[in-house]
């Protein structure tokens, strides 16, 4: 019997190690997009041009648009951020529903995503730990797989 594309998309969705998988891609994408806000868009706005709040150091000439109170970086940098960080936290709380976290564990880890790079060591201890939770029920079952 031929397999057609909504038996793989079922699949896919039932595969048990979907939500940790979104979550590493999603942690090091937020993670990356918050470095970029905080360390680029941020500093443009804020810290550097005439007009800026905080004005550090002159705008360099002929860039000035880039910086300052109205400065683009923020609208190319700050809504993706915003809308990655939302998807994020969506799959956090998947992986934490399926993996019946605590309520502090998944805040902690949602929260994670907002401080640049406390995302990426917690993604690394989150996967380690839930990676070895799955490859020991696997394990579990696979004896009683094969003696049925």
């Amino acid at each position: 019997m031929a397999r057609g594309p909504t038996s793989h998309l079922g699949v896919l969705v039932q595969n048990k190690r979907l939500p940790l998988s979104l979550y590493r891609v999603l942690a090091y994408v937020t993670g990356v997009w918050l470095l970029l806000l905080m360390f680029v868009a941020m500093p443009a706005k804020y810290l550097v041009g005439d007009d800026a709040m905080f004005s550090v150091v002159a705008a360099p000439a002929g860039a000035e648009h880039w910086f300052g109170p109205e400065s683009p970086l923020m609208l190319y940098i700050a809504v993706p951020h915003g809308y990655i960080y939302m998807a994020y936290v969506l799959v956090v709380l998947w992986l934490a529903i399926g993996r019946r976290w605590s309520a502090g564990r998944t805040v902690g880890v949602a929260l994670a995503g907002t401080i640049p790079l406390l995302g990426f060591f917690v993604e690394r201890k989150v996967a380690r730990r839930e990676q070895d939770a799955m490859d020991a029920a696997d394990a579990q079952s696979a004896p009683a797989r094969t003696a049925g």
